[in-house]
């Protein structure tokens, strides 16, 4: 999948394109609250192509960190001058702290597992400043996920065409996602899947897990696209 899923970073976009993504951040400011005159560096974790990176640096002294190679170009090509690592969410070490840390888009499923939600919190709130914050969106809780559903997304542009189709489906606590995708360009067309399997999570796992780092949870259910949001603040 990895291979896939590299292959198709260049389309990413183009597939998101409605995504509201500067909407989203001012509602994430907004539930930030009157504190964020205090906080200026922000590090967004599995930042993916730099979207919300683009709106946030207008706030915040940003850096952004994802384990896509592919993905990160775009994103220096988004946001020059801005900092990016590659590296995992559930194991990185960046030597500072930042007043604000964010997972946003759902990125958290892809952990899989509760031990590794739990790696990925202690991960990124290792990265927290006295009195800084978490902020996750998270993916589906177990209720919440619709399996044996289809859906597609269409792209259609003078040279190049996109039909993504997918089944949901369900393991166990696994969501699975196997897309398919026939791309057509003026040199070929080709036809790509990607498998990806996010984990699904109480809203009880995921408030424990960062409560588990010593921070305050605020849960905030309706969040910044309708999935749902956590705060975790830090104490001091």
């Amino acid at each position: 999948m990895a291979e896939t899923y590299s292959k198709m970073a260049r389309y990413y976009d183009k597939i998101y394109a409605e995504k509201d993504y500067a909407a989203e951040v001012e509602r994430l400011i907004a539930v930030l609250g009157d504190g964020r005159s205090r906080r200026r560096s922000l590090l967004d974790v599995a930042c993916g192509t730099g979207r919300h990176l683009e709106h946030l640096r207008k706030s915040f002294d940003v850096e952004g960190l994802d384990i896509c190679c592919e993905a990160l170009e775009d994103a220096r090509k988004r946001n020059p001058g801005v900092t990016f690592h590659v590296a995992d969410m559930t194991d990185f070490a960046l030597g500072r702290t930042f007043d604000v840390v964010t997972c946003l888009f759902s990125s958290i499923g892809y952990v899989e597992t509760l031990d590794r939600l739990r790696a990925a919190v202690r991960s990124m709130a290792a990265h927290l400043a006295p009195q800084g914050v978490l902020v996750v969106e998270p993916w589906f809780t177990p209720g919440e996920w619709h399996p044996n559903t289809v859906h597609a997304v269409y792209i259609d542009e003078p040279e190049l065409k996109i039909a993504r189709v997918n089944t949901s489906l369900v393991d166990g606590r696994l969501s699975i996602v196997e897309l398919h995708y026939l791309v057509g360009t003026p040199e070929r067309t080709e036809h790509l899947v990607e498998r990806h399997e996010l984990g699904l999570f109480e809203v009880d796992e995921m408030t424990s897990a960062l409560e588990g780092e010593g921070l305050v949870v605020d849960y905030n259910p309706e969040g910044l696209t309708g999935r749902g949001l956590y705060l975790g603040r830090r104490r001091r």
